[in-house]
């Protein structure tokens, strides 16, 4: 019996602020090693026990999943795009009625995108010695044997203690968010597993589930899979029965009401990196329990985290206790190590004062690559562009500034109203106002360039769109 993965890579977590934001979140981040947290997510539900994933997501996302996947080796199936966040219910309701329409015995198993698991064998094992109580119509989802008292994360009651071998246990309850106190009770107990959000069971289970115990949702997202539109690939769902459809979560809505859930023990690692202490604890601390990474030096720090993610900015600590200090282009987090879960005040905090850096990276990702703002004034804008192999930004033009080119790596072929050249490395092209251009990659090797813009207006809206292969509207950026 093969399973289909479902990964839900729609979030937008705050708590790894400044490296984890609304238009990049952690998933797409390579925050351990090299490879990103969707990628390592993907490639281990990628073996001989699966099918091709179902990947929920939402549009602005859509093609960094499958240049990620694609970079990963992993062949994309249905890619699904969420029209709004809607909480983790809707999105498996629709990866299900999505799979019965397939396969009416199809078996999913859900899992956030964002999760960090190293021994892959242990965990498919795991999924697979849930499947004798997916057989009998119930539905499992798996524990994580605790290795501390834990206040960040809900618990499992099983109705006994776990085995030595995984094996499907009777749920007794669902446990919230404990105190201190109280994650210590749970700990000692010995049958409480930490709650961490991945599932298993037949879509026509989970579908009379909803039924059961969630009607309310079954119609609007039904309507929206129904009509859900192909879109370069990927399939949208349709956003006007979607805007009726409850913010919810999976636990709230399905688990906790239904009375046929069975939990497996996981033993293996796992964290889902919810925080900077988490990170810590997962990359190795030295003997006197300090992290440095990136651009960063430690001298005689103790039970510290420093990290500069920027290649511009070296970040140093000296003499420091219990301090996580995070460093980006555009954005320095300083924090006790015990506040690690209060880092999103401090997106709440910036946000009110309406700073970018609270949603937004320097670095902006587009289907084609990606783009950062190198030096912003008044009337000027400086930008470093990257251009994937093959890749083309669309035909467009602007009303309010002009544009000058230099490329600095690989060659760009170049279309300025009725003028199409190569520029290659060295060389400069002007674009002038009002003119319909486009930059193209026709190498094998990514292209890169320096972009100057100089008019009354330099934002990301000033944009007529001629052509686009990724079918992007009017506005729309990049």
């Amino acid at each position: 019996m093969k399973i289909t993965p479902v990964i839900l890579c729609g979030g937008s977590g705050t708590r790894l602020w400044p490296l984890s934001r609304k238009s990049y979140p952690k998933q797409f981040s390579a925050i351990i090693d090299g490879e990103t947290l969707f990628q390592r997510s993907a490639r281990r539900l990628s073996g001989p026990e699966f099918t091709v994933p179902i990947v929920l997501t939402g549009s602005d996302f859509r093609f960094i999943v499958t240049e990620q996947l694609f970079q990963a080796g992993i062949e994309p199936g249905a890619v699904m795009i969420e029209p709004e966040p809607r909480n983790t219910a809707p999105a498996v309701l629709a990866a299900a009625l999505r799979a019965t329409a397939d396969d009416p015995d199809a078996v999913l198993l859900v899992a956030p995108s964002d999760h960090l698991i190293p021994d892959t064998e242990s965990f498919v094992a795991t999924v697979q010695a849930g499947l004798p109580a997916v057989a009998e119509g119930r539905l499992v989802t798996l524990g994580i044997k605790p290795t501390h008292a834990e206040t960040a994360y809900g618990y499992l009651e099983l109705a006994a203690p776990p085995q030595a071998e995984p094996a499907p246990i009777v749920l007794k309850q669902f446990v919230e968010k404990p105190d201190a106190a109280r994650a210590a009770e749970l700990l000692a107990a010995g049958n409480f597993l930490w709650n961490a959000g991945i599932f298993l069971f037949r879509a026509a289970d989970m579908v009379k589930a909803f039924e059961a115990h969630a009607p309310t949702l079954l119609a609007p997202v039904r309507a929206s899979v129904e009509r859900a539109q192909p879109d370069l690939g990927f399939l949208r769902l349709d956003p006007d029965s979607w805007a009726a459809v409850e913010d919810i979560s999976i636990d709230y809505a399905v688990m906790e009401r239904a009375d046929n859930l069975s939990v497996v023990p996981f033993d293996g690692a796992w964290s889902d990196l919810g925080g900077w202490d988490a990170v810590w604890r997962e990359t190795e601390p030295d003997e006197r329990g300090v992290v440095a990474r990136g651009s960063a030096t430690a001298i005689d720090c103790d039970d510290t985290l420093l990290r500069s993610d920027s290649d511009r900015l070296e970040l140093v600590g000296i003499g420091l206790k219990n301090v996580m200090a995070i460093a980006m282009n555009d954005a320095v987090l300083v924090a006790d190590t015990s506040r690690a879960q209060d880092v999103k005040l401090a997106v709440t905090a910036l946000k009110k004062k309406q700073a970018p850096q609270a949603t937004t990276f320097p670095k902006d990702h587009r289907p084609w690559g990606w783009f950062e703002s190198l030096v912003v004034g008044d009337r000027f804008q400086v930008k470093r562009i990257l251009v994937h192999p093959g890749a083309s930004l669309s035909l467009q033009s602007h009303f309010h500034r002009s544009e000058h080119w230099i490329v600095v790596e690989g060659t760009a072929k170049v279309t300025i109203d009725d003028d199409v050249k190569l520029v290659t490395e060295n060389e400069s092209v002007y674009i002038p106002l009002g003119s319909k251009h486009r930059m193209e990659n026709p190498g094998k090797v990514p292209m890169v360039l320096i972009e100057v813009q100089t008019g009354t207006y330099v934002g990301e809206d000033d944009i007529v769109r001629y052509e686009d292969v990724y079918a992007r509207g009017q506005g729309a950026k990049g």
